[in-house]
């Protein structure tokens, strides 16, 4: 990385609350927010982790709250809470110099189904002429931009499930190259429909414990078998240290190295030996000029399928052999966020380094013979002074995307 970046502001919306403080506390807790999904009734997996009690009261401007689809809801409520974090006013910065990356796995998808289901069943005439800025997957990022007057660049990356956290790595290039002083990098989705529900159900990506939704999702557990969908948004303000100096605006952490690799290997299956994931993490820490003994913590991306968790288990074991890292998933509470999930466990790596606390990885029992070896974090959070800590994307298709946060520039 060209410069070191701070992280000067953090806005969460998932199924553990709305705001970050919510979400802290509900990963901290441990307590799964899987329930039967009314959205789903009758179909193979009828449940998933959605955000609670979210309306339009948590908008910053609710008069066309109709406009927008679920996920740029969340990602709107996101914004403006990391926006108060870090101090910002949209009508006092120069417009022309903030930049906002969103990531998304499916944009606007529930509309999509919705607006589908109204031309069966009505034709053209029941069709709502805003389909298209409601589906479209840019338009979460256009929408953003224009509730908050951005002029500076604006894009939308897909990476499936790695999503936000390439949104992040887009974003510091843009402050890199110098073409922006303040970045918006963003992650949402809300995937708990009917199709998305049924497809990963055909499949057999996600956990069939119907009978128990809140222990289906247990990140590198031996009796793990599929994810739970979720919904939520995350919104992380970059700035370079410079920047955030000059306006007196204290980082959380400090992004000091990231990467991205692809597998080439399968279009679901991650490779066994997860030698994609194994040369982003060490890309990462030599972009921060780090090594593995630096490394405290991994936020993992931990997804509770049997694959992924297997790989990702094979790499921090082989990396990290004589100074295993404490590891963490948040999925066991929050279930799989899609392309959100690498924003909002960013957003969550940050906050463990800040308040040197580290959330449970819920639902765990014990490992299995290829999850083992690994220093899990279960039970109860664990209090540790954290220097560096990673967080872990994968998504399919073959991405992988490392972060790496410090509390040191």
């Amino acid at each position: 990385m060209a410069d070191t970046l701070a992280v000067t502001g953090i806005g969460l919306v998932t199924p553990g609350g709305i705001g970050t403080e919510a979400t802290w506390q509900a990963v901290c807790a441990g307590r799964s927010t899987a329930r039967t999904d009314p959205e789903l009734t009758g179909l193979p997996v009828d449940f998933t982790c959605r955000v609670p009690d979210f309306s339009a009261d948590a908008l910053p401007d609710t008069r066309q709250l109709w406009r927008y689809d679920r996920s740029t809801q969340l990602l709107l409520a996101a914004a403006a809470e990391a926006l108060r974090s870090a101090h910002l006013e949209p009508t006092a910065w120069d417009p022309t110099r903030v930049a906002l990356v969103v990531g998304s796995a499916a944009g606007g998808i529930s509309t999509l189904e919705i607006q589908h289901r109204k031309l069966l069943d009505h034709g053209v005439p029941g069709l709502s002429p805003l389909t298209l800025t409601g589906y479209l997957p840019n338009m979460a990022a256009g929408h953003l931009a224009l509730a908050l007057g951005i002029t500076g660049p604006s894009l939308q990356t897909s990476t499936a499930c790695a999503s936000g956290a390439s949104a992040i790595i887009a974003a510091s290039l843009l402050l890199d190259a110098g073409l922006c002083d303040i970045a918006l990098a963003a992650g949402c989705d809300a995937m708990n429909t009917p199709l998305c529900a049924a497809a990963f159900a055909k499949m057999g990506a996600l956990s069939r414990r119907t009978d128990d939704p809140a222990h289906a999702s247990r990140p590198f557990d031996k009796d793990r078998d599929g994810f739970v969908l979720g919904e939520g948004a995350a919104v992380v303000i970059l700035e370079r240290t410079a920047h955030a100096a000059a306006r007196h605006a204290p980082p959380s952490a400090y992004l000091v190295g990231h990467a991205t690799t692809s597998d080439a290997h399968h279009p679901t299956t991650p490779h066994p030996q997860g030698n994609g994931l194994r040369r982003a993490v060490l890309q990462a820490l030599h972009s921060a000029d780090a090594t593995t003994h630096d490394v405290d913590h991994i936020n993992a991306h931990g997804t509770s399928t049997r694959l992924n968790d297997r790989t990702e288990a094979t790499v921090i074991r082989t990396l990290f052999p004589s100074h295993p890292p404490s590891v963490t998933s948040a999925k066991g509470v929050l279930g799989h966020t899609m392309g959100a999930a690498g924003a909002i466990e960013a957003a969550l790596t940050v906050t463990s380094l800040q308040r040197a606390t580290i959330p449970p990885t819920a639902n765990f029992v014990g490992p299995d013979a290829t999850t083992t070896g690994l220093d899990l974090v279960t039970g109860r959070p664990r209090r540790h002074n954290l220097t560096l800590a990673l967080s872990h994307s994968l998504g399919f298709g073959g991405h992988n995307t490392v972060l790496a946060f410090s509390t040191r520039t």
